[in-house]
């Protein structure tokens, strides 16, 4: 049998499983409903990538009977335990000591994570108190994962044939660590692949039992693939990748690139790319630049893209008109064509659109007009919506149709929109490449 590699995953041997991941998170405020538990997903989605299941996430306490109680059971489960929060300097921060305590292993001071948190409180020009200090105590036959982003390292400790891997729980903390050193660690000991083991597929404008209707043939095709759909707002990714190792990666790019020749314009892009970003990067390529002008959904459409790294680029600004007084002082909007389609109307849309994209001097121009919540009729209305689109080619409205709770209907929205935009982006790519064109 060849080497496991990246390109040729191999199923584990005859009687070895595969190592298993346990999460635990703390935090009072995670199980009062003040902050969304964030790292299980952030983490259970890198982890995913590289061929690892998180088996299991605990969310307890900040107290240290319930941290002393799930630890010892998480620790003779689990391969792999990580744990996030609790490394601070506050008393409520016990996480490092009672795992220490419960494991039986010492910890000890260390001067050079003193001095990172010294000099971090220097260059923010503040005083560092005592309670500082016991963030830089680490185990004694551990390691310390480096933080630049906050004061609490992370620890790493490989005891009994287990890892245990302890995280700070700010995400701006956490994220990046778990980015730059704990993967790359985990890797180089063989618990997960060093690479993405699947090829993964973003959809948009068709549903997930339509989508693998119009993959199966594909798929008879190629026995013993690994598929698996995730449907999310108006999208639906297909991951493919190959549980014995039969196919490598090479054949299983292959396999994905005939779905997406299948799909046409329904075919977002490969890997993971949010659809804002795969429709900006396709304006920057062309040279075109968009405005957006919202009522309803408040600023998410902008968002979105401002969101975006480079998006100055292409996107000039965005305009959010509530009320008529706005959309006639903003973006031009005819009183009289207020008056007669109203302002949830698909004359509106595009007045919205080309207005913004003339005020801002776009060469497209987004609109969403709608409503969200119970209109003066009661409930008839709501998750009534109109997009306006204008191009460089004509202008357009588009009516939706999205009853359900406000956020949802916003979000549905947004993506349904900027969904229409990238497929106009992709149709004018085809024209100016066609040998038509000229």
């Amino acid at each position: 049998m060849a080497a496991p590699t990246p390109n040729n995953p191999q199923p584990a041997p005859a009687g070895k499983s595969s190592p298993r991941y346990e999460l635990l998170t703390l935090g009072d405020e995670l199980l009062l409903g003040i902050t969304p538990n964030a790292h299980l997903t952030w983490i259970g989605g890198q982890l995913s990538r590289r061929g690892v299941r998180l088996d299991r996430n605990v969310t307890i306490t900040d107290e240290a009977d319930a941290i002393a109680r799930q630890f010892p059971e998480s620790w003779a489960r689990a391969d792999v335990i990580l744990t996030s929060g609790g490394l601070g300097p506050t008393c409520d921060d016990r996480t490092r000591e009672v795992i220490a305590e419960a494991l039986g292993l010492p910890l000890v001071f260390d001067e050079g994570i003193m001095g990172e948190i010294e000099a971090r409180f220097a260059r923010l020009n503040r005083p560092c108190t005592p309670n500082n200090r016991k963030q830089a105590f680490k185990f004694a036959r551990g390691e310390v994962l480096p933080n630049p982003h906050g004061t609490a390292p992370g620890l790493w400790l490989e005891h009994e044939g287990k890892v245990l891997i302890m995280l700070p729980g700010p995400p701006n903390e956490l994220q990046p660590m778990f980015l730059e050193h704990v993967l790359p660690r985990l890797a180089r000991l063989g618990l997960l692949s060093d690479s993405e083991t699947f090829v993964q597929l973003r959809t948009a404008g068709v549903g997930e039992s339509m989508l693998e209707t119009r993959f199966q043939p594909i798929f008879d095709r190629h026995p013993g693939l690994g598929i698996a759909f995730c449907a999310h707002q108006w999208q639906v990714d297909c991951r493919i990748n190959s549980p014995d190792g039969r196919y490598p990666r090479q054949a299983l790019q292959q396999i994905a690139e005939e779905c997406a020749t299948l799909l046409g314009d329904d075919f977002v892009g490969f890997g993971h790319d949010s659809l804002p970003k795969v429709t900006g990067d396709l304006l920057r390529t062309q040279g075109r630049t968009l405005a957006v002008a919202e009522a309803c959904t408040g600023g998410l459409l902008a968002h979105s893209f401002t969101d975006l790294c480079g998006a100055s680029k292409f996107f000039m600004g965005g305009i959010v008109s509530y009320s008529n007084d706005s959309k006639m002082l903003l973006l031009d909007c005819p009183e009289c064509l207020l008056s007669q389609h109203g302002a949830v109307s698909a004359e509106c849309a595009v007045a919205m659109a080309t207005g913004v994209a003339e005020r801002l001097s776009a060469d497209y121009g987004l609109a969403i007009t709608g409503y969200m919540g119970p209109t003066s009729q009661g409930d008839s209305g709501s998750g009534t919506l109109f997009v306006g689109l204008h191009s460089p080619l004509g202008d357009w409205s588009k009516k939706l149709s999205y009853p359900g709770p406000g956020q949802t209907v916003k979000q549905r929205a947004v993506t349904a929109a900027i969904d229409w935009l990238r497929r106009e982006a992709v149709r004018e790519t085809r024209r100016a490449t066609s040998p038509l064109a000229n």
